[in-house]
C-alpha cells in the first residue's frame, strides 16, 4: 500500500465515522495534535505507539501500521501555486512578507534559517466579535549558517555578531 492509499482510506473511515480531528487527536495522543493531523494526511511519521494506536483506532493492517511509523515523502501540494483558497494563503504570505521574515531574523538572530524541523506548531480559534480568527503559533529552532574554511578570527558559525 502506499501512503497516498493510505491517507484515502484514513480520509474515508473519519468521514464514515463522523469522527473529527479533535476525536482523532485525543484518541491517538501523546504527540502535538497538528502532527497526529499531518501524520495522518501523510506529512509526517507517528512513534510506534501512536501508529499502534492509529491502527486499533482506524482497524488498520499490520503493514498499514508500519507504514505511519515510516519516514514519508514529505510535500503534499501537487502543483505551485495552490490552487486550494486556504493553502494558498500560507503561499501569499510567504510571497508578501518572506523577505520581510528573512531580514527580521537574520537581523535579530544571525545569518541562518529557522528550522522547520525542530519545530513546534499551535493553532488555536481566537473569538472577535467582527469574525472568529486563526491564530497561528510557529516556532522554530534558529540554526546558523556554518562558516567552513574559516580563520584568522573568523567566527566559525553566523549567530548574530555584537
Amino acid at each position: 500500500m502506499k501512503r497516498d492509499d493510505l491517507t484515502e482510506k484514513l480520509l474515508d473511515i473519519k468521514r464514515e465515522k463522523g469522527w473529527s480531528w479533535k476525536h482523532i487527536q485525543e484518541e491517538i495522543g501523546g504527540i502535538s495534535p497538528i502532527l497526529i493531523t499531518a501524520a495522518c494526511m501523510g506529512q509526517m511519521k507517528l512513534p510506534k505507539a501512536q501508529a499502534r494506536k492509529a491502527a486499533e483506532l482506524f482497524g488498520l493492517s499490520q503493514a498499514e501500521e508500519r507504514l505511519l511509523n515510516e519516514a514519508p515523502y514529505r510535500g503534499s501540494i501537487p502543483q505551485m501555486p495552490p490552487t486550494d483558497p486556504l493553502i494558498y494563503r500560507f503561499y501569499e504570505l510567504v510571497m508578501v512578507y518572506g523577505t520581510t521574515w528573512k531580514e527580521l531574523i537574520q537581523e535579530e538572530f544571525g545569518d541562518g534559517i529557522m528550522s522547520a524541523i525542530d519545530f513546534n506548531m499551535t493553532m488555536e480559534r481566537e473569538p472577535n466579535n467582527k469574525g472568529d480568527r486563526v491564530k497561528m503559533n510557529l516556532s522554530g529552532k534558529f540554526l546558523p549558517y556554518k562558516y567552513y574554511g574559516n580563520d584568522d578570527g573568523v567566527p566559525e558559525y553566523g549567530f548574530k555578531e555584537d
